[in-house]
């Protein structure tokens, strides 16, 4: 997707404090030898890199891929002493300070995926006392410590806890728990947007729908992180009704989510500015929270579109785009290893934008699709776009992350 760049965004980004790059410059090619070996992608990874590991290391794992060591060494080293995660760290030998830009995105991340990986209790432990500090009195999280919840935030966190045997509605700021957090931004049937998820409210309070944020939510409220989840099919019917928990609103979420995959097929992006195009990311995203809330039939046909038109987004997108569809593949029941039903690995894909693995169990050799596209793909302005959307939506309040992504209206 290409998403250009706003005053509004610029002016998010001087607020949090993040350094940003001019829009030439995120969108040109930054393959450099500078770069860690150890890390996937080419693109520059200042403002992604601990989120495309750890989208990689996870979507491997769930296929059945033991990781290069050093991919996950290198995961690891990027935890500051106080157990956050910046985006990226250049010289992680050198301590973190209060000018590193740790947030909440990041270090549940990397939680998820070493957590899944296993052997890494340490590291987990440290970051999730650090997100048990940044949470807010409304039960949620924001982007960074001390920013107002949104839902995107919220919800990679509770995927973080629940990765290392939390109960997240168990943990609590202020007597209230992140579920709270969700319920107070599920916006009620019969209004505007009923079912859906808001991002933040507005300055006058406001929710409005955001199909990013709803799919994060889904998955959220359901207690399930990154991966999602593959459950058994419900024959439920996908309507909006008064939520009282966060498992009603996970289903008025979803049925939000169908709808909106109804029109088109897939999700189009609304970036204020930007031309409306389709949504990969968010589309993916769609997907793997119909998934896991049961409702996978809904998803098959952007699922089925996806596979006909990722190459060339996935490709200039780099690791995370690759897994984001891993992820929504194997949950949804499509299958990875023969995508499009040409043969079309994405697993190999994956594999050839980072070190080889220790180990594949489907035999994938990532060097026969690094041949054929001449090196790692190139993720380059991946990541940046993805952040600049998290800045945008923090600073206006309209929308942000699941998936490592760009996030727009429409919307890690």
């Amino acid at each position: 997707m290409n998403i250009r760049r706003s005053a509004a965004a610029l002016a998010a980004v001087a607020v949090i404090g993040a350094a940003a790059t001019p829009a030439a410059h995120a969108a040109d090619p930054s393959p450099s030898a500078s770069l860690p070996a150890a890390l996937y992608g080419t693109g520059d990874p200042t403002y992604d890199g601990v989120w495309r590991q750890s989208l990689a290391l996870l979507a491997q794992d769930t296929v059945g891929v033991t990781p290069a060591a050093a991919a996950v060494d290198w995961l690891t080293g990027q935890q500051c002493d106080s157990g956050a995660f910046a985006p990226f760290r250049a010289d992680p030998g050198a301590a973190c300070d209060a000018k590193t830009a740790v947030d909440t995105n990041n270090t549940a991340a990397a939680v998820q995926a070493l957590a899944a990986l296993g052997g890494h209790d340490a590291v987990t432990t440290k970051a999730v006392d650090w997100l048990k500090s940044a949470q807010n009195e409304d039960g949620g999280w924001g982007y960074v410590p001390g920013g107002p919840s949104d839902a995107n935030s919220t919800s990679v966190v509770i995927g973080a806890l629940a990765a290392v045997g939390e109960k997240p509605g168990e943990v609590r700021k202020g007597g209230k728990s992140p579920y709270d957090a969700l319920l107070d931004l599920s916006i009620p049937c019969g209004q505007d947007g009923g079912g859906a998820f808001a991002y933040q409210p507005d300055e006058k309070g406001k929710l409005a729908a955001n199909d990013d944020a709803t799919a994060a939510a889904v998955i959220g409220a359901l207690g399930k992180g990154l991966t999602g989840a593959s459950p058994k099919a419900t024959d439920a019917d996908l309507a909006c009704a008064e939520a009282t928990g966060p498992e009603q609103a996970a289903h008025n979420g979803a049925a939000h989510l169908a709808d909106a995959l109804a029109k088109d097929g897939h999700l189009m992006s609304a970036l204020p500015g930007a031309e409306d195009q389709p949504d990969y990311g968010n589309t993916a995203d769609a997907v793997l929270a119909l998934a896991t809330a049961g409702h996978g039939a809904e998803a098959a046909d952007a699922m089925r579109w996806l596979g006909e038109h990722y190459q060339g987004w996935a490709k200039q997108s780099g690791p995370a785009a690759y897994a984001q569809l891993i992820l929504a593949a194997d949950a949804a029941g499509f299958d990875v290893r023969d995508f499009d039903g040409s043969d079309d690995d994405l697993v190999k894909r994956l594999n050839a934008t980072g070190p080889a693995p220790e180990s594949d169990d489907a035999g994938t050799d990532a060097e026969d699709v690094a041949a054929d596209e001449n090196g790692k793909d190139d993720d380059s302005g991946f990541g940046v776009l993805w952040t600049v959307g998290v800045f945008l939506v923090a600073g206006i309040g309209i929308g942000f992350l699941l998936s490592g992504r760009k996030k727009g209206q429409s919307q890690p």
